[in-house]
């Protein structure tokens, strides 16, 4: 189990899961009090306007209905005196118009000569005509401020309308107070968060650590170490976890020492069957096959499981699931074909419990037709394992015969024995790694993680590696189109193809000869060809090349470190992708192989 990464450990998941909810709090009570407070500054400054607004009202309207005589200042006079009386910072200006709109008084000495002039402004013709108080804000476009703007009618005792009242005020200090505000508040936050950070990783610490212990100990025991025991932190949930996780230990230990023993005697079972077998629920639907079964049905284990095996074996016509229990005769099934004649004898067992309910079915089958080829294809195969692996075990045991007898004294001879007893070592190890890769696409267990790939970059990136790094004076042709292709391909497996390809093309390739690779289109597919100049191959013998084991060459082959399942595992993997492989070659002129996949034009840039 490889080591988690340091953003997906949970300890900085616990930190971060802390610290955004503390954030989205603090965010959350911010923008509720910038804007409550907000409301109430405005809410503040637009009472105190009102207020002084209705003394001003009262001042200008009783120096309106005031009779005057010839010695009296005139009304302009003593409105302007009013006004003035009531300048602050947070008032810009305070007129007054009559009811035709005609400017008696401003508080603002630059505006004097407005004093007399009719006013164009709309808010104060809509507060005269409808005599009601109007207000708006906007943004001066000189010195950038909010401006509010507010007008109230003057009314007589009677209701008459004397004028209005046009006053224009500051608003813009409320909005710096708030800006002030919510520097202080971010500040604040800002602050909240570190400690909040510190304290998260302290906290998380408590939690992370005994879970990182547990998950050593999984760990260990998934490497078959029982002994090593949890550490207890605490008294809580956590180290409750942590006893009960010791405890499973345990049993666990005791457990795994039981299976292990039954496991052994159903391995030694179960390497010894050559036989399918297959079991089936007590509705008949089959839940366990072996893959011997699976290869003589020629089916896979996704179309059988959960199927009634009455289906699966063909005999839906003959036979019901219930006549299958009662019957005691072997039954002969032909799944022949026209290329093939195939005969399964298969034979029924009850599986009971001890009421005598039926559990189910167990049918075993044996291909009787194939049994002289299985045979006689496992010799075989025995065979080429078994010589094979004689020639580096023989080459080793000469060698370390050799050292056993001294030579590992002699500082000339014992480096040379050494580095072939590893070569040798090595080369048991590629055989039974590609023995492997063969078993588990025999046995259909081979999972292709597709994805799609420009494949001329795909192509050319293989090309480049080996070109660097070829150590033969082997020169590369490439005849590839400038066109996009894209291919749906497992990139690990199909990279394995083309190197085992190109790693025989340079093999017998003789120094300065050449090494072509090609590419077209045919039929929704493309066809990939590698080709070199090396010795080539019999006719009789290129189609034999692709078979498990077989070397044109044995000896020249087994001299380059070949295992003769390059091309097996080449042509399976090519399978598995929809494709075919297949080589052209004249004897003393060269070798071609070809291969196809399955392509999709590019459609208009989606794909990078």
């Amino acid at each position: 189990m490889s080591k988690v990464n340091f953003l997906k450990s949970i300890h900085v998941k616990f930190v971060l899961i802390y610290i955004l909810l503390i954030l989205l709090a603090m965010q959350i009570i911010g923008l509720y009090f910038a804007q409550q407070l907000e409301e109430t500054l405005k809410g503040n400054f637009e009472s105190s306007i009102e207020d002084r607004m209705e003394i001003i009202e009262f001042s200008v309207r009783e120096e309106m209905i005031k009779e005057r005589t010839d010695e009296d200042l005139t009304l302009e006079q003593t409105l302007r005196t009013v006004l003035y009386g009531f300048k602050s910072d947070d008032l810009n200006e305070i007129r007054v118009v009559n009811t035709r709109y005609s400017i008696l008084a401003s508080s603002v000495i630059e505006n004097q000569s407005l004093v007399g002039q009719r006013s164009t402004n709309d808010l104060v013709r809509r507060s005269i005509i409808g005599e009601t108080e109007l207000e708006q804000t906007y943004v001066d476009e000189e010195s950038e401020e909010r401006i509010w703007v507010r007008t109230q009618p003057i009314l007589a005792a009677g209701g008459e309308v004397l004028g209005t009242l046009y006053v224009v005020a500051e608003i813009e200090n409320v909005y710096d107070q708030m800006d002030d505000i919510n520097a202080i508040l971010a500040g604040g936050t800002a602050i909240s968060l570190v400690i909040t950070a510190i304290l998260g990783i302290l906290v998380a610490q408590t939690i992370s650590r005994p879970i990182a212990d547990m998950r050593r100990q999984a760990q260990a025991m998934a490497k078959g170490n029982f002994s090593r025991k949890v550490r207890v932190y605490s008294d809580d949930e956590i180290g409750q976890l942590a006893r009960a996780f010791n405890h499973l230990t345990n049993r666990l230990q005791e457990s795994q020492q039981s299976t292990e023993s039954e496991r052994r005697k159903l391995a030694s079972v179960l390497s010894n069957m050559t036989d399918g077998v297959l079991s089936t629920d007590r509705r008949g639907r089959i839940i366990l096959i072996n893959d011997p079964a699976l290869q003589l049905l020629n089916v896979s284990r996704e179309t059988v499981i959960n199927r009634p095996v009455t289906s699966i074996l063909g005999l839906e016509e003959e036979y019901t699931f219930e006549d299958l229990i009662d019957m005691k005769e072997a039954v002969t099934l032909d799944f022949s074909s026209y290329e093939q004649s195939t005969l399964l004898r298969t034979t029924f067992s009850v599986i009971q419990k001890e009421t005598g309910f039926v559990n189910g079915l167990i049918a075993v089958l044996h291909d009787n037709t194939e049994q002289e080829k299985i045979d006689m294809e496992r010799r075989e195969f025995v065979a080429n394992v078994s010589h094979e692996l004689r020639t580096p075990l023989t080459t080793m045991r000469s060698y370390l015969e050799a050292l056993a007898d001294g030579a590992w004294q002699d500082p000339n001879l014992a480096p040379n024995f050494l580095n072939v007893t590893q070569t040798e070592t090595e080369r048991m190890i590629r055989l039974v790694n590609d023995l492997l890769k063969l078993s588990k696409m025999d046995s259909s267990d081979t999972e292709l993680s597709k994805e799609m790939v420009e494949f001329n970059v795909f192509f050319n990136r293989i090309i480049d590696r080996f070109e660097m790094s070829k150590s033969r004076k082997v020169h590369f042709e490439r005849h590839l189109p400038k066109e996009q292709y894209f291919v749906e391909i497992d990139p690990d497996k199909l990279t394995q193809v083309i190197d085992n390809i190109i790693s025989n093309a340079l093999k017998y390739s003789p120094e300065g000869d050449k090494v072509r690779f090609g590419m077209t289109v045919e039929e929704g597919f493309l066809l990939i060809q590698i080709s070199d100049e090396g010795m080539g191959i019999p006719k009789e013998n290129v189609d034999r090349i692709f078979d498990r084991f077989y070397r044109v060459d044995r000896a020249r082959s087994r001299e380059m470190g070949g295992t003769g399942l390059g091309l097996a595992i080449s042509k399976e993997m090519i399978n598995a992708h929809g494709g075919v492989i297949w080589a052209e070659s004249k004897y003393g002129k060269g070798t071609t192989i070809f291969f196809t996949l399955p392509f999709e034009m590019d459609d208009g840039g989606e794909w990078d």
